[in-house]
This record gives C-alpha cells, sequence and structure tokens, in this order.
C-alpha cells in the first residue's frame, strides 16, 4: 500500500478511511484504560498515536492523534481541552514523526534515536498540557499539580509502544 508523504495536498478514499479507523483505535486507546490524574486522565492513547505515524505514516498519524484523542476529550467530560488536546497531539505527533524518519526500517526499534523521539515528544505532551492547566484554571498550581501523573503517563506510554510495536513489526509494512 501507498501512504502519501506528510505534505501533499490529495487524499485517496483509502487514506481517509485508514485514518478514520486509527482515530477509533486512538480513540479507544485513550477513552478506555483511564486512569485520573489531577485536571484529567492518564491513558495509553499516545502509545497508539506513535504506532500509527510509525506504521502507517506521520501524516496518518497526526490526523489519527488529532481526531481520536479530540472525541476522548468531548465524550469523557472534558471538551474544554479538545482545542489544547488537538494542538499538543499535533506537535508531539509531528515531533516523533520527524525525528523517526531517518531511522532505517529495520532498526527502527533498536533505534537510540526512536526512543529519543518518545522521550521529546512526550515531554512536549507533558509541558502543553502543563502549560494549558496553569492557562485554563488560571494557576500554576494547578497546571503543575497534572504533571507528575503525565510524565508517568509518558513512561507507560513508552513500554507499551514497545510492546506493541516489536509483535506487530514483523506483519506490517512500516510506512514513513
Amino acid at each position: 500500500m501507498h501512504i502519501a508523504p506528510i505534505n501533499q495536498q490529495k487524499w485517496t478514499a483509502q487514506e481517509m478511511c485508514l485514518v478514520a479507523v486509527m482515530s477509533a483505535v486512538v480513540f479507544a486507546a485513550t477513552f478506555v484504560p483511564k486512569i485520573p490524574i489531577p485536571l484529567g486522565y492518564a491513558h495509553l492513547g499516545d502509545a497508539a498515536i506513535f504506532l500509527i505515524v510509525l506504521l502507517a505514516g506521520a501524516r496518518q498519524g497526526i490526523w489519527a492523534g488529532c481526531i481520536g484523542s479530540a472525541f476522548a476529550d468531548l465524550l469523557g467530560g472534558f471538551p474544554l481541552w479538545i482545542g489544547p488536546t488537538i494542538l499538543i497531539k499535533l506537535l508531539m505527533a509531528l515531533s516523533f514523526a520527524l525525528i523517526v524518519e531517518k531511522v532505517s526500517e529495520e532498526k527502527v526499534l533498536k533505534s537510540i534515536r526512536t526512543f529519543t523521539a518518545l522521550v521529546v515528544a512526550l515531554l512536549i505532551m507533558t509541558a502543553g498540557y502543563t502549560i494549558f492547566g496553569a492557562v485554563l484554571y488560571d494557576s500554576i498550581e494547578a497546571g503543575l499539580s497534572s504533571a507528575p501523573g503525565l510524565l508517568i503517563e509518558s513512561a507507560v506510554n513508552i513500554a507499551a509502544f514497545y510492546l506493541a510495536a516489536v509483535p506487530l513489526k514483523g506483519k506490517v509494512v512500516v510506512n514513513r
């Protein structure tokens, strides 16, 4: 299957369907395993976004991450967070894609660059939600109260990414 690069303007019906299905995957991974933390909840949606970026492509992963995460906020009772979530997930997925794009397919799971991409992307996520928490709740303390939970969520998402990527890598063609 040919997956278009991130800067291509036209979408094929196949790509749109892929984004729709992958958005549902991100939604489910975000919405179902909710673990309460200050100002929100921890989940496995970020691991799903990274897998989609790696396996389906940056453009598809970015869109699926933004759409699936926004729907999880909407249906999960956090509509105030939809705008910040879209921006944060876009920056998170884009940074991951840009850092990982130079890693060869054979070495992508063993590369320190992939691990660095995960850490950078999740630090962007943690900083984004901390900053927006401070702004939305007009309190730096409120924003900072979510940071420890977000950092723990980040570590769990890195582990979940590798646990899911290892068995998938041999069965799916990596498209970046």
